[in-house]
């Protein structure tokens, strides 16, 4: 039997210790670096022969004792991602985290060689989140994050609002660092990312990244972008203006608005076993605004401006399709519809980045005006 002062004393002992094992991680806040965003772009090598560098900047949101919200910027040029930490921690007396990043953008020449390796680093990394966005930059990623923008004295706060707010008007794919390695690993569509730019005195959306693996080989246009969209996914949710003069009727231009859009991919196999892909899609929106001579608020004329919405639609889709082959960029997804419907046997035998650009795609809409604004 141990004594009841002995019993005591162990107890005391044995809680000390457990006070003294948490002081060993112990982080104070004022003295933590919150790195909020990251960029990467290559640095040309100065000689042949001698590797490229890779230039960082981080964005660290940083509080004076007065409470007004400041920022500091930090940039090393090193050989690896894994290099940058410890060059930038010299930098600052703050001791640098991960776990607030929010944004990783990449410079298109960078973007453009791969970055696959930098992606599988941010993946290994337990304190960096899977929400964390991937963006592609065109223009200088340094001097993009150290700008002063008038209204928006953090940059990084000003390009992740900025992009969810894109993303939600699907005039943007909202690509997560979950979103982008789900597709980069999958061998039935490849990833994709959006483009931002400095454009005067603000940054601005230029367009849709598509990757061919890690790389980025081809751009969709701003102005595409939701047909990108409606190619892609369906969604509840959007706005275009549609120029008309292209397919020679004069200058009739509308505004397509309140979106509803589904898309189904039908497989279709020839007799001597040949792959045929059909894309049929189906758009729902309101007239909000239209300058043409029909009269919208006749039933005939409705529907001779649906067919004229429908062909514009599938015209711009069928460039976009055949230039997405021409890149080997399979961003929409088809390989996914056609490896369903295959045997995984035929399917793990079958090239599916030198069949992509052979197959035979065509595209065909429908488009069902709702509304002409407060009119039925």
């Amino acid at each position: 039997m141990i004594p009841l002062r002995k019993k005591a004393l162990l107890l005391q002992l044995f809680a000390a210790l457990l006070v003294l094992s948490g002081c060993g991680d112990e982080k104070i806040l004022e003295r933590l670096g919150f790195i909020h965003t990251a960029g990467y772009e290559l640095v040309p090598a100065e000689n042949s022969g001698e590797p490229d560098k890779l230039r960082v900047t981080i964005a660290v949101p940083k509080a004076d004792p007065e409470g007004k919200i400041k920022r500091e910027t930090m940039t090393a040029v090193v050989a690896t991602s894994k290099e940058a930490r410890i060059e930038l921690s010299r930098q600052t007396e703050l001791s640098l985290v991960s776990g607030q990043l929010r944004s990783t953008l990449f410079g298109a020449a960078l973007a453009r060689k791969g970055i696959g390796e930098h992606i599988d680093t941010f993946v290994r990394d337990p304190a960096i989140s899977q929400r964390v966005k991937i963006t592609v930059v065109n223009g200088n990623v340094q001097h993009l994050l150290n700008k002063r923008y008038a209204e928006h004295p953090r940059p990084g706060q000003y390009i992740d609002r900025m992009l969810d707010k894109e993303a939600e008007a699907m005039m943007i794919p909202n690509v997560t660092l979950y979103d982008f390695t789900r597709d980069y690993y999958d061998d039935g569509i490849d990833a994709v990312a959006p483009i931002i730019r400095e454009k005067g005195k603000d940054i601005t959306i230029d367009g849709i990244a598509l990757f061919q693996g890690d790389r980025y080989v081809a751009r969709i246009d701003p102005d595409d972008s939701l047909i990108f969209a409606i190619l892609r996914q369906n969604f509840k949710r959007g706005e275009m203006s549609i120029n008309l003069n292209s397919l020679g009727y004069g200058k009739e231009k509308l505004l397509f608005s309140s979106m509803v859009s589904s898309r189904k991919i039908k497989v279709n196999r020839g007799e001597n076993g040949g792959l045929s892909v059909q894309i049929r899609m189906l758009v729902k929106g309101s007239v909000l605004e239209y300058v043409g001579d029909l009269k919208i608020g006749e039933e005939e004329d409705r529907h001779k401006l649906e067919k004229r919405i429908a062909e514009y639609l599938t015209s711009n889709a069928q460039k976009m399709i055949d230039a997405m082959q021409r890149h080997k960029a399979d961003s929409i997804g088809i390989g996914k519809h056609v490896r369903n419907s295959m045997s995984y046997t035929e399917w793990k035998s079958t090239n599916w980045d030198e069949l992509y650009p052979n197959i035979e795609v065509r595209c065909s809409t429908e488009v069902v005006i709702k509304n002409f604004g407060k009119f039925m």
